[in-house]
């Protein structure tokens, strides 16, 4: 109805132009992009026709053309609009403007959406140059201007450079009270901080990162909010990769305690950590334990997402690892790789390295009980499957 009012106005009417601004903006809210990008183009023109193609009334519009032509990937055209909006800017308001830094964002988020990083991470250091000479370079919005350069860098390859521009970030946020610890932003941060040191081989001062996270959260927020229970499972995860098992036990008897508390022992979350323990349990040699641990998050997700889903299938391989060191008959062990074969093959697709690996298993199994027929096929495909990725796989 409203569309059908404003399209019957003509382009001269008083305020037409903010009220296309606010369909275009919901038109794009609702997804409806065809329809958004009509209604930015008239205001665009409505505009250009009172105003010159250089006015900064313009700037409201073109951002919203541009993230429209983002969403539904015409990722160019978008680029040039924005570049667009950057110019008209640097006319209105000056090269080192603070105004700049909305569509240099948008651009450089754009950038790393379609892998371009080396852009992303040139547009992120001219928004960093801006805010430090207009505050300052202890404001907070410097920090948060270090973060968005520190994951270009990363997404770059350049994981050393990035890791100091965190720590740096991390540090002037917290120093200028930009935002509080407990903060959701911060907290991020400090996570996204964690994974990378792991990543270049600081694991050490990753788990140190995560200790931090726990502590703030406890004070803040206490040791029943989910967020409490997701940094255990992270710090869990961290000293699984350093091989001290026995904390990452304790840590996630603790996490698997205070799910049961606040949200049930059958409840689908409660399966992650549950899953996780197995596997830590299985690692210190406990595999009758461990095996329990398995089958009961098996029984929780197959009832809260299918017996095919893809979280079924991911406990059914631990499974198979756990109960083939147990002396489990060979002939129920491939049945139980065949099922989470079938899963693999419809979540990641028939050529996935994920199906290959699994592949290679059944291969095996098959070797084993002396099922050639049945091999023979298979191990051509794993062949073509090796072929394809280029490594030596072992059957």
């Amino acid at each position: 109805m409203m569309s059908g009012i404003v399209d019957s106005l003509k382009d001269d009417e008083p305020l037409l132009d903010a009220i296309l601004l606010h369909m275009g903006s919901m038109y794009s809210t609702l997804e409806n992009y065809e329809k958004s990008m009509l209604v930015y183009q008239r205001v665009i023109n409505v505009l250009e026709s009172r105003y010159g193609k250089t006015s900064i009334l313009l700037v409201t519009s073109l951002l919203g053309m541009a993230k429209v032509l983002g969403s539904i990937g015409r990722a160019k055209k978008a680029v040039e609009i924005y570049h667009r909006v950057i110019t008209i800017l640097e006319l209105n308001r000056g090269t080192e403007s603070a105004d700049l830094v909305l569509p240099l964002f948008s651009l450089g988020s754009l950038f790393i959406k379609e892998g371009k990083a080396v852009d992303a991470e040139s547009v992120f250091s001219r928004i960093l140059k801006i805010y430090t000479k207009v505050y300052g370079e202890n404001d907070g919005r410097v920090g948060m201007a270090m973060c968005s350069l520190a994951h270009a860098k990363c997404a770059n390859g350049n994981a050393e450079e990035a890791v100091e521009l965190y720590k740096k970030a991390l540090r002037v946020i917290k120093d200028s009270n930009y935002m509080s610890l407990d903060d959701s932003i911060m907290e991020n941060m400090r996570i996204d901080l964690a994974e990378l040191l792991h990543i270049v081989g600081r694991g050490q001062e990753g788990r140190e990162l995560l200790e931090e996270c726990l502590l703030i959260t406890e004070k803040y927020k206490g040791k029943e909010h989910p967020s409490f229970v997701t940094h255990l499972l992270n710090l869990a995860a961290s000293y699984s990769r350093s091989k001290n098992f026995v904390e990452a036990e304790r840590l996630l008897r603790i996490c698997l305690d205070i799910m049961t508390k606040t949200v049930g022992p059958d409840d689908q979350s409660i399966s992650f950590p549950m899953l996780h323990l197995g596997i830590t349990l299985y690692h210190l040699n406990r595999d009758k334990e461990a095996e329990k641990l398995v089958l009961e998050a098996l029984y929780i997700r197959e009832i809260a997402f299918g017996k095919d889903s893809l979280p079924v299938g991911e406990a059914l391989d631990c499974l198979v690892s756990i109960q083939t060191r147990l002396g489990e008959d060979d002939t129920k062990l491939l049945e139980l790789l065949k099922r989470v074969l079938r899963i693999q093959e419809r979540e990641f697709g028939s050529e996935s390295e994920e199906v290959m690996l699994t592949l290679k298993k059944v291969v095996s199994y098959l070797d084993k009980l002396g099922r050639k027929e049945e091999k023979f096929p298979l191990k051509k495909r794993l062949s073509n499957l090796r072929m394809k990725y280029k490594q030596k796989v072992q059957y």
